[in-house]
């Protein structure tokens, strides 16, 4: 579902990948650990097609992203990719429902179609009663829930999550970190995941350590 070929970014002087080259299964769970500056985000970005390697090529469900133009991968990203930060990122003004919606409608969905997808999700996140509440009206674990229900709901090949639960506590930590499962398990979904959250990484199907911008 992913896969890389000799990926290789620098910033200046430094040098952040070396010749990396990840693959990563459908349906399979994989973390990314190692030091903070190790390479771990920058390689996030660059297989979300948020950043451009310097040489190197990327593969998600049989697309070759390196060589796409802008407007492709604008809508390959939309339809192809999911999200999930460490901060949840959701808009304070719209509620937990038009949040999740969001991604559909930008994607040309009708909102009728958007709002049943954004519906089942927040459901099967334990969220439906919910739906309705903006997301100062919603606990940390929830808005992060509500924010991968987002990521989900245009049902893409992948789910890259950098430091989901960075910005929890261990209950709820744990929490999400058994929804990633459930997910996997339900809607047969892929992810990657950068953590510092040893737990996490070894529930994990694949744990994948970085060091000084390479896989060791």
């Amino acid at each position: 579902m992913i896969k890389t070929n000799n990926l290789n970014k620098t910033y200046g002087s430094l040098h952040v990948l070396k010749d990396i080259n990840l693959a990563v299964a459908p349906c399979e769970i994989v973390t990314l650990v190692g030091a903070s500056g190790a390479g771990k985000t920058t390689l996030l970005q660059i297989v979300g097609t948020l950043d451009t390697p310097d040489s190197g090529q990327v593969w998600i469900n049989g697309k070759l992203t390196t060589e796409m133009n802008d407007k492709s991968l604008c809508e390959f990203r939309n339809k192809e990719i999911g999200f999930v930060y460490q901060f949840h990122h959701l808009f304070s003004e719209f509620t937990a429902l038009e949040n999740v919606m969001m991604p559909a409608l930008i994607g040309g969905q009708s909102r009728k179609d958007a709002e049943k997808k954004a519906k089942e999700l927040l459901d099967v996140m334990h969220l439906y009663e919910r739906a309705d509440h903006k997301p100062n009206q919603l606990s940390g674990g929830e808005q992060q829930r509500v924010a991968i229900a987002r990521a989900l709901v245009n049902s893409p090949s992948v789910i890259l999550a950098d430091e989901p639960s960075g910005n929890l506590d261990s209950k709820n930590a744990m929490e999400l970190h058994e929804y990633f499962f459930k997910l996997r398990d339900t809607y047969k979904q892929t992810f990657l995941i950068v953590t510092h959250n040893e737990e996490l990484a070894r529930m994990s199907d694949r744990k994948i350590e970085m060091q000084d911008g390479k896989i060791i």
